[in-house]
């Protein structure tokens, strides 16, 4: 007697693609979990920015009578953001473009031309992620602290500069750098280097001319990294700007002393119009380029 298996087997087949969707599903709540999680905080924030402090410790989600935007003034001008804010775009500006500029350069000759002792030195390089900050930040302030006494440059690069903050923030920044580019780098095909090196091109060219626009999503990609790692970090600035640099604070440092020079009787409105401004820059930054982050986290994996 003939027993017919399609059936069984039809249904065999169809329970992967089942599985497949409900695994989709779970991760699509996580997400939305997760994405609750992140704005909603975000919106409150925004929304406190506009509210007096009897109303921020009112009702949490009750609008505000009125925008206070006087409390985006304060915090522009009486608690100094304006200016904090501009020491940090100049800080991530620098510190960025150095990042970039050395770890596109470090990375891509590992990548590409391999010697004797390549593998250790980039065993080296990628080490310093695994190296917590706060371990260092004893021996750093020192280090910092005698570079200043070099002649002619050290008063540039020692304690409560912009170049000491910018020397610091590139060395914490280039691992994760090194990392990410030689891994693109090496997906990237010869066969276009050594045609230009057949046409004559030097190293230097074919570097600037023919590599970096071939590796543009992973530059944009760990750029934006950077500029939004930078741009958050707290620790550094407390350790390397001291009181008597407050004209050279960043913007971390001036959020925080917003929230602590007055104790209970901060004025609360204008810490929250400070936090404001702090996140939209590097919103509006994310907002314009996540397309590139998409493109440069995936294009060096589907080479």
């Amino acid at each position: 007697m003939a027993v017919d298996v399609r059936p069984a087997l039809r249904q065999r087949a169809a329970s992967p693609p089942r599985a497949r969707a409900r695994l989709m599903r779970l991760a699509h709540v996580a997400l939305a979990f997760w994405a609750i999680l992140v704005v909603v905080p975000l919106l409150w924030t925004f929304l406190a920015s506009f509210k007096d402090t009897a109303e921020i410790f009112g009702p949490a989600w009750s609008m505000p009578a009125k925008l206070r935007l006087d409390n985006w003034v304060r915090a522009f001008h009486q608690a100094r953001i304006g200016t904090y804010l501009f020491n940090t775009v100049i800080v991530v500006a620098l510190s960025t473009a150095g990042t970039m500029a050395l770890g596109s350069m470090a990375a891509y000759v590992l990548a590409r031309y391999p010697f004797r002792g390549s593998g250790a030195i980039y065993l080296l390089l990628v080490s310093g992620m695994a190296f917590p900050v706060y371990l260092a930040l004893t021996p750093l302030f020192f280090v910092v602290k005698n570079t200043g006494s070099i002649p002619v440059i050290g008063q540039f690069i020692g304690l409560d500069t912009y170049g000491g903050l910018v020397l610091v923030y590139i060395a914490y920044s280039l691992p994760f750098t090194v990392f990410f580019l030689t891994a693109f780098f090496k997906t990237l095909p010869t066969s276009v280097a050594e045609a230009a090196f057949m046409d004559g091109a030097s190293h230097s060219r074919i570097f600037f001319r023919v590599m970096l626009p071939m590796a543009r999503p992973a530059l944009i990609s760990i750029t934006i990294f950077n500029v939004l790692g930078q741009w958050n970090q707290y620790q550094l600035p407390l350790i390397l700007l001291s009181g008597n640099a407050r004209d050279k604070w960043v913007l971390t440092q001036g959020i925080a002393d917003i929230s602590t020079s007055t104790g209970y009787s901060a004025d609360w409105g204008a810490l929250f119009a400070a936090l404001s401004m702090a996140i939209l820059p590097m919103l509006v930054v994310y907002i314009l380029f996540h397309r590139h982050i998409q493109a440069g986290m995936t294009e060096g994996a589907l080479k």
